[in-house]
């Protein structure tokens, strides 16, 4: 079979994308308290054949900017964010074939609690569940758990192993045929095919067994973004996605080669792990309809504070304490390795030295991934270019507004993609891992 593009919906359940104007665009709906919201972008994704669609998270407000949320509240910026689980219900009750993933934290989070969420919730949707696993990287997240801050990068990856393990060992505790359910006989499992994992490490003890049996995917799909060091050989040893945020194909192409050779020293298949770019498609009937699009997208929707907001919250850096117009020193980006690399990837667009206003513009429009702007032929030229050159193997698809960038890709540029041949027409199979193309996995036992 031809080799086929895997695209994944980036969602957040709340008030805007990862774009901090996209409330403010004039044709957004706003209704995001409302279950249907999330129910017709789910259709119009699975209508468009989308692999997944899954929901990004954060578990506190931005709050590092000035150490405080005035801002993120006044301006819009990531203040509304939903219950995943509650969210993930409705989705599965409104679809039929689309995979439904949700972030968790292995910080602030227990094993046991994980495995059987994404446990039911693979159940509930006949094997379309995902987990997108993230450490968590700011103070405001752990402050509502009882932390003053966050773990360092390596003790948050030191406890992501582990707790990887005692999920995946959870979810392996029954086994496929371990459920009789004989009336007549009274029999209804056989225990010796239920079995305690006895976890004990460093972060956790968990005795086991998991109380959902083993699920119709054999183990929920794990999506994964670690970009640095530590979180490229993380991913290469647990996840089937890769979620990647490359600004440009020739930075794609590098990060694609180097992390398809982790896969395969990891000791599995790299063509089993997908590797995808967070990417804005803005589509236009004409390229002067999209590049208009595109300047309202960049310059009148979002407040600088509001991507600042944001900005601090990701590096978990407070640059309220700099004017807009301060230059990004050496000393700033010693304060923080995400400073120092966006920085320098800024320095790179601009061919200058940058300000905390170029940072808070770079925030505001959407360059930490590639945006394919023009039309529908324009845009899937693109898509197939970086695809088709060893960039990635699909896209996770962000939305500049909703629900309008995700009709409007339906509607326009999938069809093209399907005809050149590049994207399913149909769904082949009923489970996210028969989209995907990837096994179901043994339980070990």
């Amino acid at each position: 079979m031809t080799r086929q593009m895997t695209l994944v919906g980036f969602m957040q359940a709340g008030n805007v994308t990862v774009y901090s104007g996209s409330w403010r665009y004039p044709s957004a709906d706003l209704s995001f308290l409302s279950m249907d919201y999330y129910r017709h972008i789910a259709r119009t994704l699975e209508r468009g054949k989308f692999d997944l669609v899954f929901f990004d998270d954060r578990l506190a407000m931005p709050g590092v900017y000035g150490n405080s949320v005035t801002d993120a509240v006044r301006y819009g910026a990531r203040p509304v964010k939903l219950d995943l689980t509650a969210v993930l219900g409705g989705v599965i009750g409104a679809t039929t074939r689309i995979g439904v993933g949700a972030t968790y934290s292995t910080t602030y989070y227990a094993p046991y609690h994980v495995a059987r969420t994404f446990a039911t919730l693979d159940h509930l949707s006949d094997g379309r569940a995902a987990w997108n696993v993230v450490t968590s990287v700011n103070d405001s997240e752990a402050q509502n758990f009882g932390l003053e801050s966050h773990l360092d990068h390596d003790e948050r990856y030191d406890r992501a192993q582990e707790f990887l393990e005692a999920v995946v060992a959870l979810w392996d505790s029954w086994e496929d045929d371990a459920l009789i359910m004989d009336r007549t006989s009274g029999e209804f499992a056989d225990p010796e095919k239920v079995h305690e994992i006895n976890h004990s490490g460093k972060w956790f003890n968990v005795r086991g067994p998991l109380t959902v049996p083993r699920t119709p995917q054999g183990r929920p799909a794990i999506l994964q973004a670690g970009s640095s060091g530590r979180g490229r050989e993380f991913a290469a040893e647990w996840a089937d996605m890769i979620f990647t945020a490359d600004p440009s194909l020739a930075v794609a192409q590098r990060h694609y080669r180097d992390q398809k050779d982790r896969i395969e020293a990891a000791g599995r298949n790299p063509d089993e792990v997908k590797l995808l770019p967070m990417a804005y498609a803005v589509v236009g009937e004409t390229q002067a309809i999209a590049e208009e699009k595109e300047r309202l997208f960049l310059h009148a929707y979002v407040h600088p504070k509001a991507s600042l907001a944001l900005l601090s919250e990701v590096l978990n850096y407070d640059f309220a304490q700099h004017d807009l117009d301060d230059p990004v020193t050496d000393e700033m980006m010693g304060a923080s390795s995400g400073i120092r690399g966006l920085a320098e990837g800024v320095r790179q667009h601009l061919d200058r030295e940058v300000t905390v206003r170029d940072l808070a513009a770079h925030r505001a429009t959407l360059l930490q991934g590639p945006r394919f702007v023009g039309t529908p032929e324009k845009v899937a030229d693109q898509m197939q270019e970086w695809f088709e050159t060893g960039g990635c193997d699909g896209f996770v698809l962000a939305a500049t507004h909703l629900p309008g960038a995700f009709e409007e890709f339906v509607r326009m540029v999938v069809p093209i993609l399907q005809d050149r041949g590049l994207f399913r027409r149909e769904y082949a199979g009923s489970t996210l891992r028969e989209h995907l193309g990837i096994p179901r996995p043994g339980t070990g036992v």
